[in-house]
């Protein structure tokens, strides 16, 4: 687990991310022809992005859209080179050296796996790029880092389960555990916060990864129904809504209602909730990490102070330590989807109460 220290407790900010997109989104970009933004244009002012992944829907979604735009509401002469990794570590490595190569100026980076982006990292320093470490801590000389308490994340999805078991979550009740990716540090810090609350007050009874892929959590879920047998465990955890999304379709071909959290408010996710197949997820607000990370990108592009942003620090595995903002979370149930997600601007009532959700949402008060 990262060690991480914080001397400053950040709150979740009830943010409409439509509205942050359409007021940030004036200014036009020019695209290149592979999907990222033209820096030649820009006279140096150019700022990479590289995110880890497109299997979970928030970083298409909501994660690129936004950085973007608030990097032009800020500065309307810079432009974004962008690239995904498609979950490749090797990919992700390779982008780096053509954000290199184009002549980025800042590298905003949110990495497939820590420790192996290391090298990159240094690569890019080395050339007088300024990096900053987005959602998950990478290793090596970043200038800066912005993501959630990402272990309070794990106590709140653990407290989640417990409170969903009520009654039947005792030191005897057998939970099974479905964690993140081991190359992200983040899995570690949420595993390492579910097990500071549910641990000597249920039994984990089975434990393994799920590399957030829902494929993987459905293999290893069935692999626990038949190593504990279908009536003797009282809860999951999944580290996040996608696997979340394995774990329920094989408890439901098992016949099995059982407390079953996840995390990231995915739309698929809150249909689950609603639904009754799964119990809660957390909500991370994204604007607020996005606009942090664009206004920090564009200090260090302009030489400008950006500590009151970064107002806490983190420690990464390897023992660098750097200025950073840890946002809050807030666990979302069937009870308070309306006053969270659908509040905030995050999904609308049309996207989230689709044909057979709409009885749902109706008895949800959401509609």
């Amino acid at each position: 687990m990262n060690a991480m220290t914080r001397r400053l407790a950040v709150g979740t900010v009830a943010v409409s991310i439509a509205l942050t997109m359409a007021a940030c989104g004036k200014a036009g970009d020019k695209k290149s022809s592979d999907g990222g933004n033209a820096s030649s244009s820009a006279g140096g002012k150019s700022i990479g992005l590289l995110l880890p992944e497109n299997a979970t829907t928030r970083y298409e979604k909501f994660d690129k859209p936004l950085i973007e735009a608030k990097i032009k509401s800020l500065c309307s002469d810079c432009t974004v080179e962008y690239a995904n990794a498609g979950a490749d570590p090797q990919k992700q490595a390779q982008q780096v050296q053509t954000m290199i190569t184009k002549g980025v100026k800042v590298l905003i980076v949110d990495p497939q796996d820590s420790a192996a982006i290391k090298s990159s990292i240094q690569s890019a320093v080395d050339k007088g790029i300024k990096v900053v470490a987005y959602d998950r801590l990478a290793q090596g000389p970043i200038s800066a880092y912005v993501s959630y308490d990402n272990e309070k994340i794990g106590e709140l999805q653990g407290q989640s389960l417990l409170d969903a078991m009520g009654s039947a979550a005792t030191p005897q009740a057998n939970v099974v555990m479905i964690d993140g990716d081991p190359a992200d540090p983040n899995a570690a810090m949420f595993k390492a916060g579910a097990h500071k609350v549910l641990d000597g007050k249920v039994k984990i009874a089975y434990e393994q990864s799920g590399l957030w892929k829902d494929t993987v959590a459905a293999q290893k879920m069935t692999a626990a129904v038949t190593q504990l047998g279908k009536g003797n465990i009282k809860g999951v955890y999944a580290a996040n809504d996608g696997m979340a999304g394995g774990v329920a379709t094989v408890l439901k071909g098992n016949g099995m209602n059982v407390p079953l959290t996840g995390q990231d408010a995915e739309l698929a996710g809150l249909q689950r909730i609603l639904a009754g197949t799964q119990t809660a997820t957390i909500y991370k607000p994204y604007a607020p990490e996005a606009n942090a990370t664009a206004e920090i990108a564009v200090d260090l592009l302009e030489g400008k102070d950006f500590k009151s942003v970064a107002t806490t620090t983190a420690t990464s595995v390897s023992g660098e330590t750097v200025p950073a903002l840890l946002i809050g979370a807030t666990p979302v149930n069937k009870a308070n989807i309306k006053d969270t997600v659908i509040k905030d601007g995050l999904y609308t009532t049309a996207q989230l109460c689709t044909g057979e959700f709409a009885a749902a949402c109706k008895a949800a008060g959401i509609q």
